[in-house]
């Protein structure tokens, strides 16, 4: 059995998620050892590659490499991306005075 490439990255926040939580750890994912492929019967997708179902998460990055060299995976570490800096805002910023935007309702 050979092993396939496996990718060391840090996951973004959810769409859902504002704040800063759980967006430190590092997740571990192999990359596809084969082609998805269309059941004729039923029509759903799915392969036969057992580890795409695979996802591990670590505190750190270090962590994650020492992982994929203990157990002899090949993988690729994906830089974080910095993100945006968040604003601190205040609903009563919403009414104070000499406000620059127009008040819409």
């Amino acid at each position: 059995m050979s092993l396939a490439l496996a990718r060391i990255h840090c996951p973004p926040r959810s769409a859902m998620q504002s704040g800063k939580a759980k967006t430190g750890s590092w997740t571990l994912v192999y990359a596809p050892a084969e082609a998805r492929r269309q059941d004729p019967l039923t029509g759903w997708t799915g392969s036969g590659d057992t580890r795409a179902q695979l996802r591990l998460s670590f505190a750190s990055r270090e962590a994650a490499e020492a992982y994929a060299k203990a157990h002899g995976i090949p993988y690729e570490v994906e830089e974080a991306r910095p993100g945006a800096a968040l604003k601190p805002k205040s609903y009563s910023d919403n009414f104070r005075y000499g406000r620059a935007e127009n008040w819409t309702h």
